[in-house]
């Protein structure tokens, strides 16, 4: 017989003190601290405790005492059931205070290496509508939320198309509205979707894994392109005309439409072949004037905007005169290598995946760029004394890993080739004050920025220029 869960209580009200990693909020109940989903410091609430661990529990807000002074108003209809904008009740102002704390803690206490002032945050001139791209699920069993159960609200029509609930695959969240994309995106999404229910096309099952449609991105580039790619789940050739018919005659300003028909067991486009239906096969980003091909599988930056301010800041904090030798760690499709390039000598780009490259080749082919190299491969592979020995040894490293940081090869390699100067880019400030601790050996950290690329939730970017050590 199955072990009864143990209720916990209901702690009345508890006083939110700060906001903590995860964009949970934090509290203290007696010696534990307690993480709370969408609080504010200064709320007074009843919190339900849902996990307790020995030094730490979760929580969730059963009813609110007295609202923070600071709370506002969330602008989203979804806000607290997707978890996509934890934050769209706190100020902007109280978001990037966050976020520049959230920065100061992990290097003061993972990396713990001499600091200088860390700069203030660059906030993001648009908060709203300020994603280029956004992905959709459609779904033929969309979530109820609880508000929709309590009112016994039991549709015979479950479709829908939207995002799916955090920790849960095959849960949907049908959206009415986002507000993270130009209007049009949603103009887009709520198009398809009524002309599948009215015409009796299948949404896509995510537990039997059938119905034709099946996921939905939308690319709206700064330049006013538009791309549209429509994943299906069943190759039926004349459902699928008549949905990207009707899309193309009601969206005639489309750049570009494409279609996908991926029967695999996940919503992953990787070896999956994207096709052309009409218009071209790319948009197109501007920087500075540099033009940036984006294809339906390329990686660019999600914020445009702001994305050329995190690239000034890198380029700023390279010192680059023209001289210099500057490899590209992690280049994706080249945009940072291109953005530097004419301000040193050769840009040598290195990227794990094969497709981004041929992206970076293009983008300096297109700005007629001529000094920077490309090579695919796994960075630790790639990346070797023999590699340094036959391109030459860096003035300056750009490094923008993903999110789980630098491998110990690459760092021990970087130690070894010694540039001058490691400009370090990075999405996650656990693993970057990681990675400074380990190369802290050769290096001092001289200047450190704060970038906010996505407003409302509690992702951060940061800019480390690291000098080597006389």
């Amino acid at each position: 017989m199955a072990r009864k869960r143990k209720e916990q209580p209901v702690i009345p009200e508890l006083e939110i003190t700060g906001i903590a990693a995860e964009g949970n909020s934090i509290a203290r109940w007696g010696e534990m601290v307690v993480f709370v989903p969408y609080g504010a410091p200064g709320d007074i609430a009843d919190i339900k405790i849902e996990k307790k661990r020995s030094s730490y529990a979760q929580g969730r807000i059963e009813r609110l005492v007295r609202p923070s002074e600071c709370r506002v108003e969330p602008r989203c209809s979804h806000f607290g059931t997707c978890g996509g904008c934890r934050w769209q009740h706190l100020p902007y102002e109280v978001q990037l205070q966050a976020k520049q704390q959230q920065v100061v803690d992990a290097l003061t206490r993972i990396a713990k290496v001499p600091l200088p002032e860390i700069s203030p945050i660059l906030g993001s001139e648009d908060i709203w509508e300020y994603r280029n791209k956004m992905e959709y699920t459609f779904s033929n069993r969309r979530w109820l939320t609880w508000d929709q159960i309590r009112a016994g609200e039991n549709p015979e029509d479950r479709s829908g198309a939207g995002f799916h609930i955090s920790g849960a695959f095959d849960k949907v969240l049908d959206i009415d509205r986002c507000y993270l994309q130009d209007d049009l995106g949603n103009r887009i999404r709520v198009f398809i979707k009524e002309y599948a229910r009215e015409n009796n096309l299948s949404f896509f099952d995510l537990k039997a894994q059938h119905g034709l449609l099946r996921t939905l991105m939308i690319r709206i580039a700064s330049t006013g392109e538009v791309m549209v790619i429509i994943s299906f789940g069943e190759d039926s050739p004349e459902e699928i005309n008549c949905v990207l018919e009707a899309v193309k005659g009601r969206f005639p300003e489309l750049t570009s439409l494409m279609f996908a028909i991926n029967t695999k067991a996940n919503d992953s486009m990787d070896g999956v072949d994207v096709r052309l239906y009409s218009g071209r096969d790319f948009i197109e980003e501007e920087m500075e004037g540099l033009r940036f091909r984006v294809g339906p599988k390329s990686f660019y930056q999600t914020n445009s905007r702001q994305a050329l301010n995190l690239y000034r800041t890198a380029r700023e904090f390279a010192g680059l005169t023209g001289g210099e030798l500057v490899y590209d760690l992690y280049t994706g499709t080249g945009t940072i290598a291109n953005f530097v390039a004419r301000d040193a000598r050769k840009v040598v780009g290195i990227e794990y995946v094969p497709e981004a490259i041929a992206d970076a080749k293009v983008n300096s082919a297109v700005n007629a760029i001529n000094n920077t190299d490309f090579y695919a491969g796994d960075m630790k592979d790639v990346l070797t004394d023999d590699f340094i020995a036959a391109h030459g040894r860096p003035d300056v490293m750009i490094v923008d890993p993903p999110r789980a940081g630098m491998h110990q090869d690459v760092v021990d390699t970087i130690l070894r080739a010694e540039p001058g100067r490691i400009v370090y880019v990075s999405c996650n400030p656990s693993t970057q004050a990681r990675d400074i601790a380990l190369l802290d050996a050769k290096y001092r950290v001289e200047r450190v920025r704060p970038v906010d690329m996505f407003p409302h939730t509690h992702h951060v970017e940061n800019v480390v220029l690291l000098v080597r050590k006389d």
